[in-house]
């Protein structure tokens, strides 16, 4: 949309409040209830992961203790118990293999399972964007979207295959762990947890001080992606007024301070695992000179100690796990909250419930005394009331900022106004259901958007039930199958990201088939014919002709000699109708119109 809206303007250098990225969870519980009720049909494959995860944790408690009776087959006084050692080992190598296959199962069912909640989510996020009245996107960056799209629902998905099922088993496997300790010996047990406080407060230490690095190299990342993205897309300016050397050294002074925060985060983050080995290593010294004294003493036998070993070593590991994930789980809970954030913005109004379907439109428009402003204490149009006969011609001139396009996008219901009412075809806009109002509409805009795919299947996007020789016609009338023609693949070229490889007038030409070819009861020009040349612009005009024969037409023009055939011509200055008439009415008279014309006129001679 153009500039003339006045619309609220988005500070991309601080992207705050609800939207803004880095921030702990407020809500873990509820985050994780309603990722839960997201879930849907996936809820019983969780249940029976989780049931997996515990077995295979379960499993894995069985082979130290037979590690240690097989030692003690092995250290009997009377010589080895081959037969016994036999049995031991057959069950361990039983036990390993349950293990590994519990393990394999575990993995595959989970990335199943992951990928089918993260689709749910996803595809509940892009219908939740879709509803989103216009207002939303006018205060929020894409590139903002595309994270939540992108970025947060792949730190969810993360959560979700690994983190938490890693959590669970890590969990079970200490406890576990812990219950088998005290039963070989209480005694090692006390002595095996006095490592643990050191490494909670160690871990908790390291791991405050590697979160605001993290955030602050995130933070920083951002800053180079978005100064990045802005250079590419002005290469154009940059190279015209020659700043590559200036954008170079600001690069260069983004990419340094994202090289220092990003080498402060992944040293702290480094120091974790060594450090936490080193304590852990510690705490066998202390089980092992511990154990080898109780062995001595003959309170234990040395396949105890082989069996408390392995198991302090499984009750160590999970800690530290259980550590290091969660910053990773907090980070993801973030992200989730961020996602339903914007699952729970407000969405477009709905129909009335005694809304109709729009089946034959005719194009009668009325405004009844309408007054707006996209901030409701800044009114943008103020008390404007007009009526559009089927068939009729209205042009809307006026300076930049007026409210031109403001009243189109009323039109269109993009907006409901504050005050007064709109009717299409003798009803309020509202009691029309707007699945079937929008398309009575024909969109040209000023700015174009194409999509990738072919030029055929671009100009049938305004129908998409319509055969080829309707799209083939549809470009003739506007003289688009003159380039159309020329190209290697003719209707069948693919077009690269929003029509990249035309210029601005062929891009303009395809979006005007386009709304021909939707064959709609109104007609909305915004600015149609400003990228084409003049003889471009003038066989579009003999095109418009043609094609406003029946329907009702709006144009927003700055060049007044495209309108002059209009029925009506509103001018609008600061919100308000100031003048209206037919071209002939408002030059035979001291109009502000007169001299915006006059003035085009001059210029265009010197």
């Amino acid at each position: 949309m153009s500039a003339q809206d006045s619309r609220p303007v988005v500070n991309l250098h601080h992207m705050g409040g609800r939207f803004a990225g880095g921030q702990k969870p407020r809500d873990m519980r509820g985050t994780i209830i309603r990722l839960w009720k997201l879930s849907g049909k996936e809820k019983w494959p969780l249940l029976g992961i989780f049931l997996i995860s515990s077995l295979s944790s379960g499993v894995g408690l069985i082979g130290p203790w037979l590690i240690g009776r097989a030692v003690d087959a092995i250290a009997a006084r009377q010589g080895v118990d081959i037969p016994q050692l036999h049995r031991i080992l057959i069950l361990l190598g039983a036990a390993y293999g349950a293990g590994a296959l519990l393990t394999w199962l575990h993995e595959w069912w989970i990335a199943g399972v992951a990928q089918r909640i993260v689709m749910l989510i996803r595809r509940s996020l892009f219908d939740r964007v879709q509803a989103l009245p216009l207002s939303f996107f006018d205060t929020h960056t894409h590139g903002e979207l595309m994270s939540r799209l992108a970025n947060d629902v792949d730190s969810v998905s993360t959560m979700i295959s690994s983190s938490t099922t890693q959590l669970f088993t890590s969990l079970l496997m200490v406890l576990g762990s812990l219950v088998m300790m005290l039963v070989l010996s209480p005694v090692l047990t006390g002595l095996t947890l006095l490592t643990v406080p050191a490494t909670i407060l160690f871990s908790n230490a390291i791991a405050k001080r590697a979160r605001k690095r993290f955030k602050q190299q995130q933070i920083n990342l951002a800053e180079l992606n978005g100064h990045v993205e802005e250079i590419l897309s002005g290469q154009e300016v940059v190279k015209a007024f020659g700043q590559e050397d200036r954008v170079i050294s600001q690069f260069d002074e983004i990419n340094e301070k994202l090289r220092v925060s990003g080498l402060k985060a992944q040293i702290l983050s480094g120091l974790v695992m060594p450090m936490l080995n080193v304590i852990t290593n510690l705490g066998f010294i202390i089980v092992a000179t511990g154990g080898g004294y109780l062995a001595i003493s003959g309170v234990i036998s040395v396949g105890v100690i082989a069996s408390f070993i392995n198991y302090s070593r499984q009750f160590a590991r999970p800690i530290n796990n259980i550590a290091n994930l969660y910053s990773t789980i907090q980070s993801a809970q973030a992200a989730a909250e961020r996602i339903f954030d914007l699952m729970d913005e407000t969405p477009e109004p709905p129909d009335l419930p005694d809304a109709s379907p729009l089946l034959e439109p005719s194009g009668k428009i009325t405004f009844d005394d309408v007054t707006f402003g996209y901030r409701a204490d800044i009114p943008v149009l103020k008390n404007i009331s007009l009526a559009a006969q089927p068939g009729q011609t209205i042009a809307l001139v006026g300076p930049t900022g007026a409210g031109k396009t403001t009243i189109v996008n009323l039109l269109v219901r993009f907006y409901d106004p504050q005050q007064g009412s709109i009717a299409f075809d003798d009803r309020d806009l509202r009691s029309w259901q707007r699945q079937t109002l929008r398309p009575g509409f024909g969109m040209v805009l000023q700015d174009t958007h194409l999509f990738s795919g072919t030029i055929r299947e671009n100009i049938r996007y305004g129908r998409l039930d319509a055969s080829d020789a309707e799209v083939e016609a549809a470009a003739a009338i506007v003289g688009a199958d003159r380039f159309i023609q020329r190209l290697p693949s003719g209707y069948d070229t693919e077009l690269g990201e929003s029509g990249g490889g035309f210029s601005q007038g062929q891009r303009q030409l395809l979006s005007i088939a386009r709304a021909i070819l939707a064959e709609p009861a109104v007609l909305i020009l915004d600015e149609a014919t400003s990228s084409v040349d003049t003889r471009t612009e003038m066989l579009l005009q003999q095109a418009m002709i043609h094609l406003r024969q029946g329907r009702t037409s709006f144009i927003i023009a700055h060049r007044l000699s495209t309108i002059r055939d209009a029925d009506e011509i509103l001018v609008i200055d600061n919100g308000e109708i100031i003048e209206r008439g037919n071209h002939r009415d408002l030059m035979a008279q001291d109009t502000f119109y007169r001299r915006m014309y006059h003035g085009q006129f001059e210029q265009a001679m010197l």
